[in-house]
């Protein structure tokens, strides 16, 4: 039998339950696992340190990009933000080209479509010219109808309690 031709997936978690980023990284582990060549972009996040960037900048095999200002819908300066995202957009429509990895994670990509700030029609078209092995998974609420159309994989996570709604803040070690 001869070797096997990879073939990227792309997939995307959404919807608005915990675990989106929380699924990504998982597929992280397990593609480091493998002894593959991971890059995590993190589009929102910013402001902490989570654990999973502590853990994860340690790791041979993966390149780890924090590149949000924190929570956008909460910003003071969103000219700011939309100029931090079109720049972290610009970084991984570079390392999609450059064809150095096997899985590319864009966590929370999604709201730069939402929040108009790069067209989805745009992040469609450079996913859709990645090298043919590269895996892609973007994470975030609100994915557009055609993101899902277009991606061969969709996962929604679905909020049935959270302990946010009991006033338990979010937690070191198990939220981040």
């Amino acid at each position: 039998m001869g070797a096997v031709m990879a073939v990227g997936i792309f997939a995307v978690f959404t919807g608005n339950g915990k675990g989106k980023t929380t699924a990504a990284l998982g597929h992280v582990a397990r593609a480091l696992g493998h002894g593959k060549k991971v890059c995590v972009i993190q589009f929102i996040k910013g402001g902490w340190q989570t654990g999973e960037e502590q853990f994860y900048t340690s790791c041979p095999g993966v390149d780890f990009h924090v590149r949000g200002r924190g929570f956008t819908w909460k910003s003071e300066d969103l000219d700011k933000d939309i100029e931090v995202a079109r720049k972290a957009w610009s970084f991984a429509q570079e390392i999609i080209k450059a064809n150095q990895y096997d899985l590319l994670v864009l966590d929370e990509l999604t709201y730069l479509a939402h929040y108009s700030m790069i067209s989805e029609e745009e992040i469609l078209r450079s996913i859709g010219e990645r090298p043919p092995s590269l895996h892609i998974i973007v994470t975030g609420r609100y994915a557009g109808e055609k993101m899902i159309e277009q991606a061969d994989l969709v996962t929604e996570m679905k909020e049935v309690k959270h302990p946010y709604k009991q006033g338990v803040k979010a937690q070191a070690g198990f939220d981040f």
